[in-house]
């Protein structure tokens, strides 16, 4: 199978090569580059990735802006077919931002940058991007943002715990995250928005490999469907 996936680049995206290391080096191919402003993504994706960066300076609600963008019709309609769409750091605030996912990202808990490695309990091994991990599995992601919080309202809240839609869950106070909550997935299944970045974990030489499981446990999952 010919992996076949997209890294959308927005204005202030400053992750996406790093995101294409990493799915390059889970599938042997590269993905393809897709720009904010084009309306319409590549035929036949098999995935597709909004990399983490300051999409539009990271002002206020960092990732509105991107959420409007051309390309994310798109990304909308491929996402309703089903096929696999990975949001991390800004590019979870841009999910949230385009209703893809529940909840919203706020201004981290005391107002500060958090930038070094972190803690990660797995709390679903159920999804594509998640199959590869342990249950209940410690894993070390580097994070770097200043509004990395989550918020939802405890009804919103109580359906994704319920739904086994938290995909992973801070094993310390990292940004405030109500119920530390890291990653969640929507209903489907197929959309995963995250803070860390598993993009930043694929090679011992930079600190670790954590997050290349995530990676070739979407391609493995996507391979044998």
């Amino acid at each position: 199978m010919s992996f076949r996936a997209a890294v959308i680049t927005f204005p202030g995206s400053n992750c996406d090569r790093d995101m294409a290391v990493a799915l390059e080096r889970a599938a042997g191919t590269p993905p393809l580059r897709v720009w904010h402003a084009d309306a319409a993504l590549p035929d036949r994706l098999d995935f597709i990735a909004l990399p983490g960066g300051f999409s539009y300076g990271d002002y206020l609600r960092s990732g509105a802006m991107a959420a409007n963008s051309p390309v994310m019709r798109a990304v909308a309609k491929q996402a309703e077919r089903g096929v696999p769409v990975l949001g991390v750091c800004n590019g979870f605030q841009v999910l949230t931002e385009a209703g893809l996912l529940p909840g919203a990202l706020l201004r981290n808990a005391k107002q500060n940058f958090v930038c070094r490695d972190v803690q990660l309990k797995v709390e679903n091994t159920q999804s594509l991007f998640t199959a590869g991990y342990d249950k209940d599995a410690a894993i070390t992601i580097p994070v770097a943002h200043h509004d990395g919080n989550y918020f939802a309202n405890e009804e919103t809240l109580d359906r994704i715990e319920g739904d086994g839609r938290v995909a992973f869950r801070y094993l310390d106070a990292t940004n405030g995250s109500q119920r530390d909550i890291a990653g969640v997935l929507n209903a489907a299944g197929n959309v995963l928005g995250m803070m860390p970045h598993p993009e930043r974990a694929v090679d011992t030489a930079t600190g670790g490999t954590d997050g290349a499981i995530l990676f070739e446990s979407a391609v493995k999952s996507l391979a044998d469907a």
